[in-house]
């Protein structure tokens, strides 16, 4: 498997583009504890894996898993909430993804208005 993208915004917090289910044992071995999955099921078509998919190989990995789910044009302030409440309650470091790994930067950026 070749590493993913990641880009660190903080700390203790990375994005990636899209991550196939082999990616959670590579964020474990990483360091990761956690990762947030903002996109939609089958946006990208059939062949995106989906959120089960994903949230079963980062249990296997031992990482804790969040799905939250945005459209890639529009936060709401309910999502960006959500997003905020993520990253106080699950244990760091984290890994959120999406398409591009846009979505999660624009989220986080709106979660703690850096």
């Amino acid at each position: 498997m070749t590493a993913p993208q990641v880009q660190q915004l903080s700390a203790d917090v990375c994005v990636a583009p899209q991550l196939e289910p082999a990616a959670m044992a590579w964020a474990a071995q990483n360091g990761f504890k956690s990762v947030i999955n903002n996109r939609p099921d089958f946006e990208g078509g059939p062949d995106q894996p989906t959120h089960a998919v994903m949230e079963a190989a980062a249990k296997a990995a031992g990482l804790q898993y969040a799905f939250l789910p945005v459209d890639g044009a529009y936060q709401s302030p309910e999502e960006i909430a959500r997003f905020a409440e993520l990253l106080k309650a699950l244990p760091k470091p984290i890994l959120a993804f999406c398409r591009s790994g846009a979505r999660s930067g624009k989220l986080y950026r709106a979660a703690t208005g850096s």
